[in-house]
This record gives C-alpha cells, structure tokens and sequence, in this order.
C-alpha cells in the first residue's frame, strides 16, 4: 500500500482542497473516502457517523454497495464498526469475517472483502463516528497505514462537528451525535434559572488549519512552543503565587512533569511528521489519549486526564498566541460561564449584568468562587463532572441551581418548560420585593430581625432591595480571597468603612478571618493535615499568628471609630479561646487610645458557635459574650461526624434531626437566661421549613442569603408562633427514635397555610 510515508501528506492536501470546494456536504463526503481509498490502494472506504441514538450510520462510501448508504445501521458495541465506537480504539484484521464481533450486513455486499482496518473519529476524545478501509486480499496493515488513516478521520471530525451533515440524517432519524441534547447533574449551589449560551472561562483554541504547508516549519514550530510553555511553567511555579500554594503549586508541578515527558514529545513530533500543523498534531494526540483515558476505571488515571487536558491546552494557546483565560469585557449577552476551576478575583472581573450562570466541573458549594457566586446571586452548578469537554462555545445550556441540573442543546419543549419556570421565580421574587417595607411580625405578634449574610461591596445594595435589618455576618475573609497578596490594614479599614457607611443605623457583625480548612489563601501555603475540616483554621490561625488577628482587629477599630463596632470570633472550641482573642482584641484598642485614635463608641464582642464543646460549657460561654450565633453548617457537621463536602454521607443526617433541635433549643434557652442575643446565620436560616423550626425552638434572630428574605418573610407573617411553638416541643417530647422532625412540620405548614 502506498499510504506508508509519502501518501498521507499528499492526501491531505487533497482533502484541503475538498473541503474548500462549494459542493454539497454529501458530495464533499463522497470525494473524501474516493480520496481516501485511492491514496491508500484500498478497494472500500466507508464513512460511518453516530447519531444522537447511539447508532452508527453509513453516511458515505467507496467500494460498497451504494444503495447502504443512510440504510445500513448498527449500535455500538455491534459488529467491527462498534467494537472500534466503542473502544475509541483502532482495529486491523486480515480476516474480518473469522473475528468473533464480525456482523454480515447483506445490503453493503462486503462479504467479498477480507482484510479490515478501522479506526475512530475522533474530537475532544469523543466518539463522532468511525472509518474503515477494506482490501480483498488478506494482509496485514502496517502502522503507517493506521497513522494515515487516524490522521486524514481528524479532518473528517471537523467535518462532522461543524453540523455539516446534519441535513443528510434519514428522516425522522435523531440526527448526528456530536450535537445531540444533554442532561448532565451537579451540586446545586446557587438558586436559580439561567438560560443563555456556553462560553468557556478557558476558551479552547479552534483550529482553522490541520494541513501543514512545510512539515519542517510546523516541526520547528512545535519544538519552539514547548520550550517556551515549559519556561513559563518553570516560571510560574518558581516565581509566581503558586510558589506559597500547596494544591494549586502541586497541580502545576504535575503538569510540569508531563511537558518533559518524552513518550508524550515523540507523539506529537510523530502526528506533525504526518503533514499536520503543529496546533492539529497537539489535538489530534490529545484526542487519542483523551479517548482512551474516558474508559479508564482507574480514578488515578482519569484524574491525570485534567492534567493533560491542561497541558495541551497551554501548548496550544502558545502556538496560536491566543489568551489562555477569556478576556472579560468580551462576555456576550445571556453568557453561562462554564470552567474546569476558577478563583474568586477571576469571577468578579466579568460583567455581572451579562451572566446568566456558572458551572464548575471541580469544586463544591463551599468552594472560594461558590460562596462569590451565592453573594452576588448568580445561579450556580458545581461538581459538573466532565462538561468543559462536552460543550463548546455558543452551545445553548440551561442551569438549575436549585436542582443542579443542566441541559445542554436542550430540545424546545425543555427550553419552553424552563422559561416559564424563570417567569414563575421572577414573579415570586417581585411578590417577595413587594413585602420589603412590611415589618417582620408572626401573626401572634412577635418580632423577627432578618438580617443577611455578605461578604462583598457589591452585596450591599441588598440591604435596601430586600428590607435586611442589618448584616448578621459579613464574612471578612472574602477580601482576602479575591486579593494577589495579604491586604494591607488599610486596604481592610477602607472596606470596613465601606460597609458600615452602606449599612447606616443598621448593625454590622464583622466576623473574623475565617480561613484554613478548604478556604487556604491563594498567597498562603497549605499545612499537610490529614483533616483540615478539624484541623488549623479560623481563630487557630489567628491566636497563633498574632500579627495577622490583631492587624484585623485594628482595621475593625479605626473603621468603625464613633459607632458600634459588632466583631464575632468563628471556630471557637473553648472559653480560653474567647479569652485570648478578647485579650488581643482589648490590647489593641488600648494601643489606639494611646496613640490618639478615635474609637467605637460601643462594642459588642461575640463569638460564633459551631463546635458541640461549647455545648457542654455554655453558662462560662454566656458569662464571656455579648452575643453569639450559630453556624449551624458546622455545627451539624461535627455534631454529626458527617462531612458536608463528602457526597457519600453529607445527605445522611438533617438538620430537622431531634438531636440537632434539642441543641439548638438547650443554646437559645441558656442565652435567654444571660440576656445574650442569639442568632442563626448558617444555612438553616435561610430555608423557610428549617426557619420555621428555628423560630418554634425562640429563635428571634435569622441571618441568610439576600435572596432568602423574601421566602422567610413571607413565611413568617402567616405563622402563628405560638402554635409551632407547641407542635415541635410536643414532637421533641414524643419522638420515638425519629430521623427528622421534617414530615410533622410540613404537615404543620399544609394545616395552618403557611407558605414553606
């Protein structure tokens, strides 16, 4: 067969021109496999394409019956054809009719052909379709000839993914694949219905040219980009921020790894030798061992594919000079940001007015972008398993941050289904505008303070949208977050003086740097900790690194200088610990007076329970604060031994358990007796049946997402406190051994009409 070296980059140019011609798209097909059998001295060539079904379809070929083309059909799996759509791997026999998946399609005729070989369309390291060449004679096909022919089915994927043949589907048929409706399922994170197009944080390089013009210039081409891409790989780990990071400095050492691997070089030199460019010979690699790394069960090997993913990635933004990350101010309207990974500053720098949605493929609700996400209100999906290789830029997408469902090319029915139910929330949310000005009162006459949790200047515009009684935490740590380095102290004064400035009369609970844990500083190296969830964060921090508490502390002071000053302490295990922070906290506040600064005119000094230790030790607790709330995240986390972010058991327990109310109930009534404010401000507060249950327990404090008041408030002004009151003591006194208290307080709700 003359295909062996010189046929392939002549048949490539030959293509080139075919695929230049303004012909039919069945035509250009036709002169594609004419092309490709007559380079390759075989006497078939067939194009088989998949269709949405999972079918295989014969869409075009030389040498078999013509009469089979758009009949003749398999499933993958069936036949030879399948074997390889399934594998994603190449097939060459001598003999195809004595292997043991041989299938007889009569109406082709092929039964007078021996030797077979086939190999896979593929794009992105998805299955489009497959490609076969067949000879009469038994012979045995060399590699060269499977190279030839891996090469010349890349330019047919093109082909094929631009949606070219889609018109020449049977009717009635369900079209081809690669544009095929999706449903994919994530962690729901923020509520809500986004409806737009799919652009990608890390837009992939679209290759316009896969026919090199001077083999040896593309060669020299790709030597030159992966020496540069390794420079700035050595660069960024050696002199950039992932120099102080533990995970993210790991990553890219990993990457750095590959890109010296020499298995992985002699690839890509190989599929350039072939006649491609270099950008086509770093996707065409990457395609091949993509496929083959999707059917590995092995979550090792799987994961090493986002590494690799990333690599080529780089190198191909480097041989095209394209930016590595989307330029901001190109965001197109109704946009559905989709990323692999990103951090918080990242996010924040696209135009907020032209985001419809987020999706991540890594990271949960707890991520540092998620809780940016959930603070400007953008319906957010996290843990998308594989979506950056199943989408590309424009696609229609649908996000659910209520469900964690996504829709990708969704059908019409979908798309109509899911706009009425954006209509519907939009209606909610103006019903929920609409009772901003009302006062929270019970129908019993009881009043509730809902407050709202931020941790962004951008936040602040809620307070006024949503009638919030004040910021019942402002998470401080967000600041440090989305900065490139530690913020100065004034850096932290301005935005304190920000927020009270917004805040007016309404009160302020600052919380201290909740970081460690899975929130480590992009500036900050990681600890190796076994558990970090128990391990050095929060308060732990900042008692052991003075400088940084006490920093913090000073910027709380001088910002909040002739008001009240709210400052809550997260993580606290035990009263030595309230005593040390106060003790850092009084120190500084006396260095102020000394040097003759202004100072608060009032300060209230608390601390956030979230560690059951404290249970055991309340009446010292109470006798130290002057307020306390409860994250209830963590509280049932530990309460529980359930980790929230482990998808095998975060959904084992409920926060309506009894054994979670009873603690809630022993906290308020202990801080009734001390006359210490109690508030919630975890998740529980911002869900109107768990809301329902905190204000039965005497409650009278809630802090939550802006876009949670309205419901809570809504709830609230047709509850009869009294009467909830006494259905969950009653439950409590009468539980039996209960999981969740959830069924008797929807039933409470049902009864008495109050909207949960």
């Amino acid at each position: 067969m003359r295909g062996a070296l010189g046929g392939p980059r002549l048949l490539l140019r030959r293509l080139r021109e075919v695929m230049a011609e303004p012909v039919s798209a069945q035509d250009r097909l036709d002169k594609i496999v004419t092309l490709i059998a007559s380079n390759m001295v075989a006497e078939v060539c067939s194009c088989y394409v998949l269709r949405a079904d999972g079918t295989l379809e014969l869409y075009a070929t030389e040498g078999l019956k013509r009469e089979a083309v758009h009949l003749t059909t398999m499933r993958v799996g069936e036949g030879l054809v399948g074997l390889i759509a399934q594998s994603a791997e190449a097939l060459a026999i001598s003999d195809a009719q004595v292997h043991p998946a041989y299938a007889y399609k009569p109406e082709t005729g092929e039964e007078i052909y021996a030797s077979f070989l086939g190999v896979p369309i593929l794009r992105g390291g998805n299955t489009l379709g497959v490609m076969v060449v067949q000879n009469r004679a038994r012979r045995q096909y060399s590699d060269e000839e499977i190279e030839a022919l891996q090469t010349t089915a890349m330019v047919t994927a093109e082909m094929i993914a631009s949606g070219e043949l889609e018109a020449l589907a049977k009717p009635g048929s369900s079209g081809i694949a690669v544009r095929r409706p999706l449903m994919l399922k994530g962690s729901a994170i923020a509520d809500g219905v986004g409806l737009g197009h799919v652009v990608l944080h890390e837009p992939r390089v679209l290759i316009k040219n896969y026919v090199a013009d001077d083999v040896e210039a593309e060669m020299r081409r790709l030597d030159v980009s992966i020496e540069t891409m390794r420079s700035s790989l050595n660069d960024l780990i050696e002199n950039g921020t992932a120099g102080q990071s533990g995970e993210h400095r790991d990553v890219l050492e990993t990457v750095r790894m590959f890109a010296n691997d020499r298995g992985w070089i002699k690839r890509l030199k190989e599929a350039a030798a072939t006649g491609l460019t270099a950008e086509a010979a770093v996707e065409r690699v990457q395609s091949d061992t993509r496929a083959r790394m999707l059917r590995q069960t092995d979550p090792y090997l799987r994961e090493r594919l986002h590494d690799l993913d990333e690599l080529a990635n780089r190198l191909l933004h480097q041989l095209t000079g394209e930016a590595f990350t989307l330029a901001t101010d190109a965001l197109p309207n109704n946009a559905i940001l989709v990323a692999r990974g990103m951090g918080p500053a990242a996010l924040l720098e696209y135009n907020r007015a032209n985001l419809r949605g987020l999706i991540l493929e890594e990271g949960g609700g707890n991520s540092h972008v998620a809780v940016v996400a959930k603070a400007l209100g953008i319906p957010c999906v996290g843990d998308a398993s594989g979506i950056t290789s199943l989408v590309e830029t424009g696609d229609a997408i649908i996000i659910d941050g209520s469900t964690g469902d996504i829709h990708v090319r969704p059908q019409p029915d979908v798309q109509t289904a899911y706009a009425e139910k954006a209509r519907l929330r939009a209606g909610r949310l103006a019903k929920y505008r609409s009772l901003r000005d009302k006062p929270s009162v019970t129908l019993d006459k009881q009043t509730i303070s809902l407050q709202m949790n931020a941790g962004l200047l951008i936040d602040l515009a809620n307070l006024d949208e949503w009638g919030a009684a004040g910021i019942g935490l402002f998470r401080t740590e967000i600041l440090f977050m989305v900065a490139p380095s530690m913020p100065r102290a004034s850096a932290q004064e301005g935005l304190y003086r920000a927020v009270l400035s917004s805040a007016g009369e309404r009160p302020v609970t600052f919380r201290t740097l909740d970081i460690g844990g899975d929130k480590i500083l992009p500036y900050m190296r990681a600890p190796d900790e076994e558990n970090p969830a128990l391990g050095w964060r929060a308060i732990r921090i900042g008692l052991d690194r003075p400088a940084l508490l006490r920093t913090q502390f000073r910027a709380l002071l001088r910002a909040a200088e002739g008001r009240e000053l709210r400052v809550m302490i997260p993580m606290i295990g035990s009263v030595t610990e309230i005593d040390q922070a106060r003790a850092a906290f009084n120190k500084e506040r006396e260095h102020l007076i000394k040097h003759g600064h202004s100072v608060p005119k009032s300060i209230k000094f608390g601390v956030m329970l979230e560690i059951p230790s404290l249970l055991f030790d309340l009446d010292a607790l109470m006798s130290r604060v002057d307020f306390i709330s409860i994250g209830s995240n963590d509280l049932m986390q530990f309460l529980f031994a359930v980790d929230r972010e482990n998808k095998l058991v975060a959904n084992r327990f409920d926060p309506l358990h009894p054994a979670m109310l009873r603690a809630l109930h022993r906290i308020v009534e202990t801080a009734n007796t001390y006359n210490v404010q109690v508030s919630v401000c975890g998740e529980m507060a911002g869900r109107p049946i768990e809301a329902l249950a905190l204000l039965a327990l005497g409650f009278r404090h809630l802090s939550m997402s802006a876009a949670s008041i309205g419901p809570i408030k809504a709830m609230l002004l047709k509850l009869d406190l009294s009467a909830v009151h006494s259905a969950v003591m009653r439950g409590l006194e009468q539980n039996n051994g209960a999981s969740s208290l959830r069924p008797m307080l929807e039933e409470f709700a049902h009864t008495h009409k109050v909207p949960v």
